[in-house]
């Protein structure tokens, strides 16, 4: 008969009370019995309904907040709302940028997120969406001497097409790294000096092409611009195995997109 092995089991963690009622509550969100807009009730009902103390409920509800599932408004109640994307974003970008992504994995992401939305965009853009990329272009045609609002512009301009895909799956995924596209599209319009230029001209193409509603056209452009943009990295002096993190630290005044 074997003997177990010392240290062959780990210790049971137990959740404690305040991840419990949180749990409980977001279990009812996920499930569609609480909705969006839905009353929750006040931290005084729920300590009744869990039968716990008020900080204990106090602590859950501050969990489902910080993850965008539960707000408060007048009157003390709790309501369910949908969680903001951008402040997913936001803690997803920070993920990657502490977990120590590189250029050539962002790279690589890039290429497959944005060849899905530009495909769903060709498909799905309306007139609204075409005359919102035009006044993005507008705006980066004349801000060509101006990096950092270019690339503002060029992150602007692939959110747009994102929009446009009609896919929310598309646009959630895609938000966490793009966040990340600013830095680097500003350290190349600043470095190379065909970098501006290029960039905005391969955004007309991929206007016109969304457009013509040329699929072969629109998916030739935006591998092309996602190509340069990983040359235009490189030609910047920057090698594509370095952790984003080092751009944002070299370069001032963009360490806010990351926070």
């Amino acid at each position: 008969m074997s003997v177990a092995e010392p240290g062959r089991f780990e210790k049971i963690k137990v959740p404690s009370a305040y991840q419990m009622v949180a749990e409980a509550i977001e279990r009812e969100i996920m499930a569609g019995r609480l909705r969006p807009g839905d009353e929750i009730g006040t931290e005084a009902e729920l300590v009744r309904q869990f039968g716990v103390n008020r900080s204990t409920v106090r602590e859950g509800i501050r969990l489902l907040e910080q993850a965008g599932l539960v707000q408060r408004e007048a009157g003390r109640k709790l309501y369910v709302c949908l969680p903001h994307y951008r402040k997913l974003s936001d803690r997803m970008s920070r993920a990657l940028v502490l977990h120590q992504v590189t250029f050539r994995e962002l790279f690589e992401a890039a290429v497959i997120l944005e060849l899905g939305v530009i495909e769903s965009a060709v498909d799905e853009a309306t007139q609204e969406d075409l005359a919102a990329l035009e006044a993005n272009q507008a705006m980066a045609e004349a801000a060509l001497d101006d990096p950092v609002r270019l690339a503002g512009l060029d992150t602007e301009f692939h959110a747009l097409l994102a929009k446009a895909s009609r896919n929310r799956v598309l646009e959630l995924a895609r938000e966490p790294a793009a966040l990340l596209f600013f830095p680097t599209s500003e350290l190349i319009c600043r470095r190379v000096p065909q970098g501006a230029g290029r960039m905005v001209a391969a955004h007309r193409r991929l206007i016109d092409a969304v457009a013509a509603r040329d699929k072969e056209e629109a998916r030739l452009w935006m591998r092309r611009h996602v190509v340069d943009w990983k040359r235009g990295f490189e030609r910047a002096g920057r090698d594509i195995d370095e952790p984003v993190e080092s751009i944002f630290e070299r370069l001032s005044g963009v360490r806010q997109y990351a926070s």
